[in-house]
């Protein structure tokens, strides 16, 4: 049923919430997951802020998922991990169309404080755009 699903992922405690539910959907389902993090050009300016050099730069974003690639691992679920530029809920919804997604799972809100006042923007918009079915995790 869901042989592939895309996680959107960005180290908040809703995305680890929804990476939760989709390990248990992949176990179920023998799913191939993928952990998608975007970059959008807010958090392009907060990691240079925070972190002068690419490497770091690169090892921050990748901790934000540490958790999502243990969870997969212990349970044997296959995954990548990707990390795109853009605007997140369309690069999140363009992603799982290239990868001919079967679902999506993305938390009610992300880390973006602005976006926290607006109810789950984003998570709004990739259910609005969305091809396939969206699962949005509380």
């Amino acid at each position: 049923m869901f042989a592939k699903i895309v996680i959107a992922a960005d180290g908040s405690e809703q995305s680890l919430k929804a990476a939760e539910q989709t390990i248990e959907l992949a176990k179920k389902y023998k799913s191939y997951v993928f952990v998608v993090y975007v970059v959008d050009g807010t958090t392009s300016k907060s990691d240079i802020i925070s972190t002068w050099n690419v490497q770091g730069i690169m090892e921050k974003r990748m901790e934000k998922l540490k958790q999502v690639e243990k969870w997969a691992e212990a349970e044997g679920i296959q995954y990548e991990v990707k990390i795109v530029r853009g605007e997140p809920a369309a690069s999140i919804v363009k992603f799982a169309k290239e990868a001919e997604a079967d679902l999506i799972v993305i938390g009610s809100r992300g880390l973006n404080p602005l976006q926290q006042m607006v109810l789950g923007s984003v998570s709004h918009k990739v259910v609005k755009r969305a091809f396939c079915p969206v699962l949005v995790i509380k």
